[in-house]
């Protein structure tokens, strides 16, 4: 048994989690407290949102569909399909979360949020463990 899908499955939850907790004051139109100061600045800024939605809920799908992913992984954890998919997939997700932290927040913004750092270490994980999983599946 490959450990690889539960720590998926496990940052899928984490990041679940961070992104609800943000959905749930996006929703009340609230900022939640921030320890580093910066949260307020980037969640009320232009860029909080896609096409109206703010990138919160956007959030809550990537995880939604991660953990879906994970969990098929779990029951087929030799699938090469999978693999590819889960790291694929979240690879997109670093990509966004390099381009919104480094560029809009860094750059453009000029603050960060430690919930998006958050969601973005955790999508870092995804992809490094993903990355992992089909590294060893290939030589099993």
């Amino acid at each position: 048994m490959k450990l690889t899908p539960y720590i998926l499955i496990a940052l899928s939850f984490v990041g679940l989690a961070d992104t609800l907790y943000l959905s749930y004051f996006a929703y009340l139109n609230l900022v939640p407290g921030c320890a580093i100061g910066g949260c307020e600045a980037v969640l009320t800024s232009a860029y909080s949102k896609f096409l109206g939605v703010p990138l919160a809920y956007i959030g809550v799908v990537f995880y939604v569909y991660m953990l879906a992913l994970s969990v098929l992984l779990a029951i087929d954890e030799h699938s090469r399909t999978l693999a590819w998919a889960a790291l694929a997939y979240t690879a997109v997700g670093v990509l966004f979360s390099v381009y919104f932290e480094f560029y809009i927040q860094g750059v453009l913004i000029g603050a960060y949020c430690m919930y998006c750092a958050i969601s973005a270490l955790v999508t870092l994980g995804l992809t490094l463990t993903a990355g992992w999983h089909l590294r060893t599946s290939t030589h099993s």
